[in-house]
């Protein structure tokens, strides 16, 4: 199952990638605050190497990148290869240039033991297949006395940009709710359940914290945009729906943000936890 998982999610993601890079500013203005905050955390000095798993179009480890220095090499990594060319043209745009490319499973790392200095992973750990393995596999390619600083979902309720599309389209297909420590993007929104995977893989969390952030749209419709160009396993649920479907889904979703999306626009909260282990 976990095999049928990962090849399903690959084909998600490869199809998100157009979205991602198109929305690549908004995406990163909205996120700004959450990966600065793993930067920060993370402290990479000139010289170092790091990783970045899951980079997607790569902003936050181009964030980083500055910080290592000409002697310095960034290694940004996604499982989709159209993700990695994405990210390609985002340092270009931005003028990176110590970054490696590579397609990279995180659960499977192709990198020898010990040859990192820091991960980095935005929004990634909670989606994986086996993010006990992901997190066995980031603690096996670090240094002695290296670090990994990444960033989940935290509670549902202070996410209802996810949530709220979550429950309109259980209760509008009549779905079975998913287990909670299945893959997706509230699977690591417990602190209870990040520490003991973070326990299991011998890391030790040196700081915990949740971190706010804002979804701004101009309008409903430029949610239910963002919802089908880049919100990977929901969007690709929506998209196979008839369009009578797919609407009803929009409306029992768009009504229920009505109390929560704060004017002008419609902004929505999100709040991460991000952590920062050794």
């Amino acid at each position: 199952m976990a095999d049928d998982y990962r090849q399903a999610s690959l084909g998600i993601w490869e199809q998100m990638a157009a979205g991602w890079e198109d929305d690549r500013h908004a995406v990163w203005e909205a996120s700004r605050v959450v990966g600065e905050w793993l930067v920060d955390a993370l402290d990479p000095k000139p010289g170092e190497t790091v990783l970045e798993l899951a980079a997607g179009v790569g902003d936050t480890g181009f964030a980083a990148a500055d910080r290592l220095g000409p002697s310095g090499r960034l290694i940004s990594t996604d499982f989709s290869a159209p993700m990695i060319e994405a990210a390609r043209r985002r340092a270009d745009e931005l003028g990176v240039s110590n970054v490696e490319f590579r397609t990279m499973d995180a659960e499977r790392m192709d990198l020898e033991e010990g040859g990192v200095d820091g991960v980095l992973c935005r929004w990634g750990y909670m989606l994986m297949a086996d993010p006990a393995a992901a997190l066995r596999e980031t603690r096996r390619v670090l240094r002695p006395g290296g670090r990994v600083a990444f960033s989940v979902w935290a509670d549902p309720e202070a996410n209802p940009w996810g949530s709220v599309l979550t429950r309109s389209l259980i209760e509008h297909t009549g779905a079975k709710p998913p287990d909670p420590h299945a893959p997706g993007i509230f699977a690591m929104a417990s602190e209870e359940r990040t520490r003991e995977l973070l326990d299991a893989a011998g890391l030790r969390p040196v700081r915990m914290e949740h971190v706010e952030m804002e979804w701004n749209f101009d309008s409903p419709d430029d949610y239910w945009r963002y919802v089908m160009d880049l919100a990977g396993a929901l969007a690709m649920v929506i998209r196979s729906m008839p369009e009578r479907e797919q609407a009803a889904v929009r409306r029992l979703t768009e009504e229920r943000l009505k109390p929560v999306a704060r004017p002008p626009g419609y902004r929505l909260a999100g709040l991460c936890l991000n952590v920062l282990a050794e």
